[in-house]
């Protein structure tokens, strides 16, 4: 018995770590970096002494939630470059990127505001807009991405994509996968009006009327 003790406690330990992740995960991605640190405990279903044992500020814990993430918008723009079409691997950022921040509302928080620049997502983020900088670089070079391109569009795009609000991921990902599409057609230096991904029937969004 007291030889399994402390690996019964170390198992325990484990669990409500994952919890607590698990937790942060899910409420970050629905409402974003505005969650309070008791709504994770009581999603978890653990005490906040045992989240800040596991996770003494909000930043570590942000930290960790958002690693697997930040590993995919690293893989997005890697995949960008490889591309020998830069202009084509500059279409697959902005769509895979607009998607994977319209998956998770927390994550495009991490990366747009200061917040990270407390932890350990500043040198990440930066390595991120270099490389997508220099995609553009290339697909410029191409003459298909406009020349006055600057990478505060890209910015001002994830913002936008931010402003997507909806209950349903599925929707909000239908909604920015146009959006992506709209703004690939902005960025073109001659737009091809190619057919764009179908309509998200957003609650907020009232029909127009003929006129």
């Amino acid at each position: 018995m007291t030889d399994r003790l402390p690996q019964t406690l170390r198992s325990d330990a484990q669990g409500n770590r994952e919890r607590i992740l698990d937790a942060a995960r899910t409420l970050f991605a629905a409402e974003g970096l505005n969650v309070t640190m008791r709504a994770i405990a009581r999603r978890a279903e653990v005490g906040p002494a045992t989240l800040y044992r596991r996770f003494p500020t909000k930043q570590m814990l942000v930290t960790e939630a958002f690693m697997e993430q930040m590993r995919a918008c690293h893989a997005i723009v890697d995949e960008g470059l490889a591309d020998p079409d830069p202009w084509r691997g500059f279409c697959l950022v902005i769509e895979r990127t607009c998607e994977l921040h319209a998956r998770n509302r927390g994550f495009t928080d991490v990366f747009m505001v200061t917040f990270p620049d407390a932890v350990d997502f500043a040198a990440d983020r930066e390595h991120t807009l270099n490389s997508i900088a220099e995609l553009a670089r290339r697909a410029q070079s191409t003459g298909r991405l406009r020349p006055d391109f600057v990478l505060d569009d890209l910015i001002l795009m994830l913002m936008a994509n931010r402003g997507i609000h909806t209950t349903s991921t599925t929707t909000r990902v239908a909604a920015s996968r146009r959006f992506a599409a709209l703004v690939i057609q902005a960025f073109q230096t001659s737009p091809t009006h190619v057919p764009l991904p179908p309509v998200a029937r957003l609650a907020s969004a009232a029909p127009l009327k003929n006129v």
